[in-house]
């Protein structure tokens, strides 16, 4: 299995730690936000990775090469411009196709500021039993942009901004809103439906395929720990949970 980390974004909201270095090389604990995500990649039996970068690009190339690259393959994708979440990994496409182009084994896409106890081989398991075409990390929290699942389970909204404007993509009766957690599980098929160009939000995507019929699901990960660590005292507060329980791999 193969997978993506999202690590290219310029990291505005953990200024000032990223005024000389991304937000992939922030330190918790004495290590980096990158190296406990490949960590917990590599626990899972993934080696091979790919990472999107922008943002110092260089200090990340280098800090991998230092580390001989966690002894994993790892590749590197570079945004000229940033592309947000559907256009990084639409770049990167190239990387989850086999020889033949016909690979049916699913990939995660995982945001670098993002550290959890999710069970990613159950979340894998869930996805390839109910053949979804991609399934979305979600918990129960509050937060101002949220997806809008039909009875708990597929995709078909949202509601965002500062009023929660509701848009719905399909018919639902009862919707339930949800946090999304920045992982992913994604079927290959996926990567030849984007048809969105240039920078665009991969959440576009799955509202667009969803519309059309497309089984976007969301897995419930509220026992497990999850943590944004996309703001400064989100990292201090992250350490200190450290220091109360084994979260890190």
């Amino acid at each position: 299995m193969k997978a993506m980390i999202l690590a290219a974004g310029l990291g505005t909201r953990l200024r000032p730690l990223t005024d000389n270095r991304p937000k992939a090389l922030v330190e918790i604990a004495g290590r980096t936000l990158l190296e406990i995500a490949l960590a917990r990649l590599r626990r899972f039996g993934i080696r091979d990775v790919i990472i999107n970068t922008h943002y110092f690009a260089a200090m990340i190339r280098d800090y991998l090469e230092s580390n001989q690259y966690f002894g994993m393959n790892i590749a590197i994708s570079f945004e000229e411009v940033l592309l947000d979440t559907g256009g990084g990994l639409k770049q990167a496409a190239y990387f989850f196709r086999d020889g033949s182009g016909d690979s049916e084994e699913p990939f995660l896409l995982h945001n670098v500021d993002v550290i959890s106890t999710i069970d990613l081989r159950r979340m894998v398991e869930f996805h390839s039993e109910h053949q979804a075409l991609a399934t979305l990390a979600v918990q129960d929290r509050k937060t101002s942009r949220y997806l809008l699942f039909e009875e708990g389970s597929e995709l078909c909204g949202r509601r965002s901004g500062k009023d929660q404007t509701t848009e719905l993509v399909r018919p639902a009766q009862r919707v339930l809103p949800l946090a999304f957690g920045g992982i992913q599980v994604i079927s290959p098929r996926f990567l030849a439906m984007m048809s969105e160009e240039g920078a665009f939000s991969i959440i576009s995507s799955y509202l667009r395929l969803a519309a059309g019929g497309e089984k976007i699901l969301g897995f419930r990960t509220d026992e497990y720990y999850w943590r944004d660590v996309g703001r400064p005292e989100s990292v201090t507060q992250a350490a200190e949970d450290l220091l109360q329980q084994e979260i890190l791999p």
